[in-house]
């Protein structure tokens, strides 16, 4: 469902995959749609009950506009099928919480595409924190900042900088804490570069503050704005020392002339290059989720869960204050 920018790149993901066929292509834009299918011989529909109700059709991947997630969800979930969903499930928890009273009885698998789980790099922060490598957890610092800032039209329907971006970084936290819920958050937001944004009431730069049950303590950093590329960098400090997963590139060059020392190439300039590894990653994971009959790795409920977490960050940064998370 959806054959776009993010559409495309799963088409092409499920097409290289050996444990399955990619049958149908829905998108309103059927043109989009017809020149998806194609490419990978498959059908495009014109409309959406028309893959939703075929016997073939095992699983479904969600990668429409974000309004239309939770009917396709529930959709899928009723018809048997196993459901991959890109993020966010919604921007209103009011629908979502309609979703999930909707789907939650329904023995089907439901993931949610928080791809950064998957990142090889990232993981190795959490299995530390598991392994109890670093010793007792104490600080998460979580930087992440996009290339440049996305156009007028994209932002009018994002729903938001902390829903549209942070979100990813409230699941990334979520993951490297395991059971220990976050509970508190502190937010803060500005509009210093970008006009769109400042047409549609949006920020470009924030930060958060947020507090574990535990007490550790999360710091995250976003920016629409990175001249040098996408940088996204994780650290986390505990009491026998530190793991950073740090930035990427192309290649491992370093360079040492008379004008630069230990100078490396470019990182990767965005999301799609630099989470590759991870959206095949995840993907596989669905398929070996649906053959084994096993609970997804990211649950509807993580995805809820971080839409909470980014709704707290709202209200704190409108009220000034602390906030407390509540999951109910």
């Amino acid at each position: 469902m959806g054959a776009g920018r993010i559409g495309k790149m799963h088409a092409d993901i499920i097409n290289s995959h050996p444990g399955c066929n990619l049958k149908y292509i829905f998108d309103v834009n059927e043109k989009f749609a017809n020149d998806l299918a194609k490419k990978y011989d498959a059908i495009a529909t014109s409309t959406a009950e028309e893959a939703l109700t075929n016997q073939d059709v095992h699983a479904v991947l969600i990668a429409s506009a974000t309004p239309t997630h939770t009917e396709f969800i529930a959709k899928a979930g009723n018809a048997g099928k196993a459901v991959f969903c890109e993020k966010p499930i919604d921007l209103d928890i009011d629908k979502v919480n309609e979703c999930w009273n909707n789907i939650k009885d329904l023995d089907v698998p439901i993931q949610i595409g928080f791809n950064r789980r998957f990142d090889n790099s990232h993981k190795k922060l959490q299995e530390a924190r598991k392994s109890n490598e670093i010793g007792q957890l104490e600080l998460v610092v979580i930087t992440s900042r996009d290339p440049e800032p996305p156009g007028l039209e994209y932002l009018k329907a994002a729903g938001g900088f902390f829903r549209d971006c942070t979100i990813h970084d409230f699941d990334l936290s979520r993951f490297i804490l395991g059971d220990d819920p976050i509970v508190q958050i502190s937010a803060f937001a500005s509009t210093l570069i970008s006009e769109e944004a400042k047409q549609v009431g949006d920020h470009d730069t924030a930060m958060c503050i947020l507090k574990s049950k535990s007490g550790v303590l999360i710091h995250i950093n976003n920016s629409r704005r990175a001249i040098y590329g996408y940088d996204q960098r994780v650290e986390i400090f505990g009491s026998k020392g530190m793991i950073i997963s740090n930035n990427q590139g192309p290649t491992s060059v370093e360079k040492f002339t008379n004008s630069h020392t230990k100078a490396n190439d470019p990182i990767h300039y965005f999301f799609i290059e630099r989470y590759s590894q991870a959206y095949k990653d995840q993907f596989d994971n669905f398929i070996k989720t649906i053959n084994s009959k096993t609970k997804p790795r990211v649950t509807f409920e993580d995805g809820r869960n971080a839409l909470i977490i980014a709704n707290a960050a709202y209200e704190s940064l409108n009220t000034g204050k602390v906030i407390n998370i509540n999951y109910e």
